[in-house]
């Protein structure tokens, strides 16, 4: 069983250092092939084209793509990701300043996301087919279907522009500096509470469905009727029967969804104006930025990749019959 996992964790491993080889590469000949220069950002059209070359040559622009690429990969092996145009210092270190603060919000959604589904599923299959079952279901389906930036410009609307009980945008207040640091701490509590209704009410609403599904599926087996005839309580089969069976199929939505929020919640980030990857991300779009451009990627990709590669092992963990069955 032993040589089994660790051929599937090789083989997925070296799936993923593939996917992610892939993702970097195909980025890199889009972003160098897109129309567009991005020295003009630094210059006047005003002053001489050789000034236009210069700023070329010292960014490297006018090399060819192939030894462009090679010296791309090469210094991203070395952990070298470049310097940014905008910020004029290393790629690792704008990403990692910014990223930061997302990996933060996304640990705090996710937590938020899997408590509140798995308490709001159990409930229901609980109360299956009474009206809070329904309820919930329908109320799941709506916050499912719409999208992410109608849930934020909804909750500005409400809480922040009719109640102004939050503030719109940003991370902490103008008088930041003047507070205590308990003060600071419940600043930033206050103007993160949005964000994080928004980000985690789609969450909630994904990861309630795939649980009370698999929770009825499982609840509708022949072996639960075995344990009922055997006396057990319905409490004990379901925190020791099917709960552990309802889990499995939904880790790899949640290593998905945890990707997805760990590279960048890009629209919550933007409408409320939050220091974060999808934010920078967008910022080093519009600026041709190209280090930057990669270096976000490069992250976003990477951190995907590693949650789903962590996700498939902890299902191997929890479900044996996966390596039984050479699905990996």
């Amino acid at each position: 069983m032993n040589n089994k996992f660790s051929k599937a964790v090789i083989k997925r491993l070296i799936s993923s250092l593939i996917t992610l080889f892939l993702l970097i590469s195909l980025l890199f000949i889009l972003i160098r092939i897109s129309p567009g220069n991005p020295t003009q950002k630094f210059i006047s059209p005003e002053l001489s084209p050789e000034i236009a070359k210069k700023v070329a040559e010292d960014f490297n622009l006018n090399d060819p793509l192939p030894e462009q690429y090679v010296s791309f990969v090469t210094n991203l092996i070395r952990g070298d990701l470049g310097i940014s145009y905008n910020y004029r210092m290393p790629v690792i270190f704008v990403v990692w300043e910014f990223l930061s603060f997302t990996l933060v919000i996304a640990a705090i959604s996710f937590l938020v996301q899997i408590i509140a589904s798995y308490y709001l599923a159990v409930y229901s299959v609980q109360k299956q087919n009474k009206t809070t079952d329904r309820l919930i279901s329908n109320l799941s389906l709506i916050f499912y279907s719409t999208p992410s930036f109608v849930i934020g410009v909804i909750l500005i609307y409400l809480f922040a522009v009719q109640i102004d009980l939050f503030p719109t945008s940003g991370f902490v207040s103008l008088d930041y500096d003047s507070l205590n640091f308990f003060e600071k701490i419940l600043d930033k509590i206050h103007h993160l509470i949005l964000p994080l209704i928004t980000l985690s009410i789609t969450g909630i609403a994904l990861f309630y469905r795939y649980l009370r599904d698999n929770l009825e599926d499982i609840y509708q087996q022949t072996f639960i009727m075995q344990l009922r005839a055997n006396g057990l309580n319905e409490n004990t089969i379901l925190r020791k029967h099917v709960i552990p069976n309802a889990i499995g199929p939904l880790i790899s939505v949640a290593g998905i969804e945890l990707g997805i929020l760990l590279s960048g919640t890009l629209i919550t980030e933007v409408i409320f104006s939050l220091p974060g990857m999808g934010r920078l991300t967008i910022d080093s779009i519009l600026t041709r930025d190209y280090p930057l451009i990669i270096g976000c990627t490069f992250a976003a990709g990477l951190l995907m990749i590693l949650t789903n590669f962590f996700a498939d092992l902890l299902k191997l963990k929890i479900d044996k019959r996966l390596l039984r069955g050479n699905v990996i």
